[in-house]
C-alpha cells in the first residue's frame, strides 16, 4: 500500500508531497507525473514515481494498488476536466483503492458557478463508483492573488467585478497540510469537508493590505462584469478563461467563497495562514 499523490510537481502536488515526506518514509509515497524527468528529484529522495498522463487512459492501468490511499488533485485545464478525473476514477477503481480523495470546491454541489460545474460533476462520478472517498473541498487560494501583485502594483488598483464580497482563502501550503492529514489518518472516509480560511476579507481589505505592506494607497476598484473581461482579455488571458474568473468574482460578490466552517484549520491542527502574512510575504518576494 502506498500513498499516491497525482499532479505530484503541480503547484498543489508538491506541497502535499513535501507535507508527507515528514512524517511518512519517503518508499510508501507514490507520486503520479507526466514527466520523469521533472520529478527527478522526488525520486532521488526515495518517491517512487508512476508516469501517467490523465489524457491518456491508457497510461494509468497500472498507476495505482489494492490498497492504495490516493490524492486526484483536479486538472488544471477549465473545460477538459471530467474527461481527464474520469479516466483517473476508472483507473482507481478497476486497483481496488482502499481511499480516493479529491479537490474539489468550496460549496461542492450549492457550489452555483461555472468553474464549480466540473468539480460537482466529478464527485458525482465518485460516489457511482462506490469507491472510499474524501472530498476536499477547496476555498479560493490566497496566491490567486498574492501571486498576481505585478498589475495591482502597475496601476495602485485591484480590479474587480465581486463587490463587497468576501473571501476566506487559505494558502496552497494550509490545503496542501490537509490533504495530507487525510491520507495518512483514520476517519476520514466518506466524508466531504468545505476548506476555507479562518477570516474572510474583502478586495477593498486586501488593497488596503497591499498598501501597508509597499507603503503605497492602493485601492479597490469595482468595474462591471464586462468591463473586467475586457481588461482581462486584454491583459492577454484567453477569453473563456477570463470569463470564467469574472464569473467567480460574482459568485464572490453572492458570498459563496466567504464561508469559514473551521474544517481547514481542524484538519491542520493550527490556524490558517493569515492574508496580512502571504501578503507581506509576497511583497518581500517582489522585491528580492
Amino acid at each position: 500500500m502506498s500513498i499516491v499523490v497525482t499532479g505530484a510537481t503541480g503547484q498543489l502536488g508538491r506541497l502535499v508531497v513535501e507535507e508527507l515526506l515528514r512524517t511518512v518514509p519517503a518508499g510508501e509515497i507514490a507520486a503520479v507525473v507526466r514527466d520523469a524527468a521533472k520529478a527527478a528529484p522526488l525520486a532521488e529522495r526515495g518517491v517512487e514515481l508512476r508516469v501517467a498522463d490523465y489524457d491518456r487512459p491508457e497510461s494509468l492501468g497500472d498507476v495505482f494498488r489494492s490498497g492504495d490511499r490516493v490524492l486526484l488533485i483536479s486538472a488544471n485545464e477549465v473545460g477538459r476536466r471530467l474527461p481527464q478525473h474520469t479516466a483517473v476514477i476508472d483507473a482507481a477503481k478497476a486497483a481496488g483503492v482502499a481511499q480516493l480523495a479529491y479537490t474539489g470546491v468550496l460549496g461542492g454541489p450549492d457550489a452555483d458557478f461555472v468553474l464549480a460545474d466540473e468539480h460537482k460533476a466529478t464527485e458525482a462520478l465518485i460516489l457511482d463508483s462506490g469507491l472510499p472517498y474524501t472530498f476536499l473541498r477547496n476555498g479560493w487560494y490566497t496566491e490567486n492573488y498574492t501571486d498576481n501583485l505585478a498589475p495591482v502594483l502597475a496601476h495602485g488598483a485591484v480590479v474587480a467585478n465581486a463587490g463587497e464580497g468576501r473571501i476566506a482563502s487559505a494558502t496552497r501550503a494550509d490545503f496542501a497540510a490537509a490533504a495530507a492529514a487525510v491520507l495518512t489518518g483514520d476517519g476520514h472516509l466518506n466524508t466531504a469537508y468545505e476548506l476555507s480560511g479562518d477570516t474572510a476579507w474583502s478586495l477593498a481589505e486586501y488593497a488596503a493590505e497591499v498598501g501597508r505592506a509597499t507603503g503605497r494607497e492602493i485601492v479597490y476598484t469595482e468595474v462591471p462584469a464586462a468591463a473586467h473581461q475586457e481588461i482581462l482579455v486584454g491583459a492577454g488571458l484567453p477569453e473563456a478563461f477570463a470569463a470564467v474568473l469574472v464569473d467567480v468574482d460574482r459568485a464572490i460578490g453572492r458570498g459563496l467563497l466567504a464561508r469559514t466552517d473551521g474544517d481547514l484549520a481542524k484538519l491542520i491542527g493550527r490556524p490558517t495562514t493569515p492574508l496580512a502574512e502571504s501578503v507581506a510575504s509576497a511583497v518581500a518576494a517582489l522585491r528580492s
